[in-house]
Formats: structure tokens, sequence, C-alpha cells
């Protein structure tokens, strides 16, 4: 299959090429960065010499719907919602890894991203791409907005304690951290070596734009608008993220047993969640370059609190292995193909 990427030079798209070109059923038709347009890809990233070599192209609509059997989209917030209704009108599928088409409420884009994007029909034809809870919809899918990264990691820690009615969601509180890669690869001072290295900071308290992509999630499961406390924090490590997760426990006589086996229960048979052993929690190292999101638990008795911790690669399961994953549900093919890499140890 034809597979053009758009984007191509973040973070989130140099990391799709990598997965791309190890899939066994693609052929990389059309590399596309707007800021490096003729460019070589390898100029621009040297680490791929000698295996993508092709000169970037620039945005050209209809010559990609041309070329491509499905195109991702990895450009920064405020653009794809330009480019991706011309595809939809043209049947190419697509699948967006911005944040332009998440939220379904224009308004609330505009308020929480400080942009513009679609028009509301766009925004109600986009299947939200979270696979673990939303696979029958991504199967039939033409047209898809991949999850952002901090909601990837919380709604997967969260999913099987909101499905059980274990907990109190007005009780959620969520302290998040991510490595600097997230930030995107455009140069800040937010991001410099000097303000990042040897320290710990919070960001965006209380204004993260994807509070309200997991808040929306929540309220399609609950059927009711819950509002959530997420604290985003920058930690010093290139990739990688963590979400711990507290809420109070509303279920009778529960104990980390039956918690653990709910979490157990609920992703049998997930090729990409791995549910530790009890009293075993992950590290951001353990999945490092991989599709994986793992999730360790504690039910403190003393408090009547469920701790979640969850952990991604914010640019694998966070972005562009879960991009892939999607589009492997999409075509019908094994949702493990070109995503069975090990994480990178140590």
């Amino acid at each position: 299959m034809r597979v053009s990427v758009v984007g191509a030079t973040g973070y989130s798209g140099v990391e799709l090429l990598r997965l791309l070109l190890a899939h066994p059923e693609i052929e990389l038709s059309k590399v596309v960065s707007h800021s490096s347009s003729g460019q070589r890809l390898s100029g621009v990233f040297p680490h791929l010499s000698g295996i993508i070599d092709d000169v970037l192209d620039g945005v050209n609509a209809e010559q990609l719907a041309e070329h491509s059997d499905l195109i991702f989209t990895a450009t920064p917030a405020g653009v794809s919602h330009q480019l991706v209704p011309q595809w939809m009108e043209m049947g190419v599928p697509v699948i967006d890894l911005s944040g332009d088409f998440r939220l379904k409420d224009s308004g609330l884009y505009k308020t929480w991203y400080k942009k513009e994007t679609a028009e509301e029909k766009w925004l109600q034809q986009a299947v939200y791409g979270l696979t673990e809870w939303y696979r029958e919809a991504v199967a039939k899918a033409k047209w898809l907005s991949n999850p952002g990264c901090y909601p990837t990691c919380t709604l997967l820690g969260l999913a099987p304690l909101i499905e059980g009615g274990w907990i109190d969601p007005r009780s959620i509180v969520v302290d998040a951290k991510s490595g600097v890669s997230g930030a995107g690869r455009s140069v800040g001072l937010g991001t410099h070596f000097s303000e990042v290295n040897e320290n710990l900071k919070a960001y965006k308290v209380g204004v993260h734009q994807h509070i309200p992509e997991i808040e929306q999630v929540l309220a399609e499961k609950l059927g009711e608008h819950v509002p959530i406390t997420f604290t985003t924090h920058l930690i010093p490590i290139t990739r990688g993220m963590m979400c711990t997760i507290v809420a109070q426990v509303v279920k009778q006589n529960a104990s980390s047993e039956s918690l653990h086996e709910a979490f157990r229960q609920f992703y049998e048979g997930e090729p990409f969640v791995r549910v530790r052993p009890l009293g075993r929690y992950p590290a951001t190292k353990e999945v490092m370059g991989s599709n994986y999101c793992d999730i360790g638990m504690l039910f403190d008795d003393r408090t009547g609190r469920v701790t979640v911790v969850s952990v991604i690669d914010n640019l694998g399961k966070g972005a562009a292995g879960q991009a892939v994953q999607n589009m492997n549900v999409m075509m019908g093919w094994d949702e493990r193909l070109g995503l069975m890499d090990t994480p990178l140890y140590p």
C-alpha cells in the first residue's frame, strides 16, 4: 500500500518513517515537509543517510492524493485542518497525528489551542483512535484522529476503572510527566538544554490542551462531563511519559487483588498493553522505542484510593506507534505488523 507522510521532519513524523520502513505491507510514496521542502531528508536527519535520501516535497494536496492510498499528517496544531478535508472529498483515507480533529467542538478547540480548526461536520466525522477502547470504530474508519500522548497514557490507565465502575470519576487526579521530545523539534527557551537538564518543572498547569481531550472521552463513557485535575511536568529525558493516576474507589470490599484482576481481564489479549504483576510498577525506560503501554496499580485500604502508574514512549504509543497500530486495524491486517520491536534497553 502506498503511504505518504506529511510533516516528516518533526519528531513524530520521523518516528513514523522509522516504523513504516519496517512494515511489510507498506511502500513509502511521498515524504513531505513544508518547512524543509527541496532539501534531502538525509540532510535534515543524517541518521537516515542511505536509507531515505529522498528530496522532501512541499504540500500539494492533489498530487499527494494521486500517489497515496493513505496519508499520515504529523503537522503542528492548526495546519492539518486545512488539508484533511480536501483528501476526504477525494476519498483518500487519512490518519492525523495533530490535535486538529480530536475535539468535537470547534469552540473548545479555539479556547484550549488558541487556533482555528475545521468545520463541525469534519470534526464529527473523525474517529478517535484510542485503539484499545475504540477498536470497532477504528476498523470501519476512513478518517481517523490519533490521540495525544498524555490522553493515551492517562485513558489507558483509567479505562478498566471507568468501565468497571470502580471509582468516583470526580476524584481523578493525574500527575503527568513527559520527556522533552513531547514539545516537538522547534527551538524554544523552555526546551533549551541548560533549562531542562538537571531540572524538573510543572508547565501549563490547569490549561494543558490535552485536558479537554481526556474529559471528552470520559464524558462519552460516563454520560456526563466530569472535570479532572491534571498537572503536566517536563522531565530531563528525551522520550518517555509517566502518568500517576489517583482516584477514590467506590466499590465495597475492593482490594489490590480485585483491582489487579480487573485490569488483567480488561487488557487480556491486547498486544500492546502489559499489566505488571501486583506490587511491581513500570518505568519509562522499559517501553522506550516501542508501542507498549505498561501499567501497575495499588489499592490503599488506608485511604480508599487506587493509584495507577501508566508509562508509554510519547513518540511510540503516544504518537507514531499508535498511528501505525490504527492503520493496521483499519486495513484489517494483524494489529502487530511493523510494531513488534523489543523496547530499547538500557
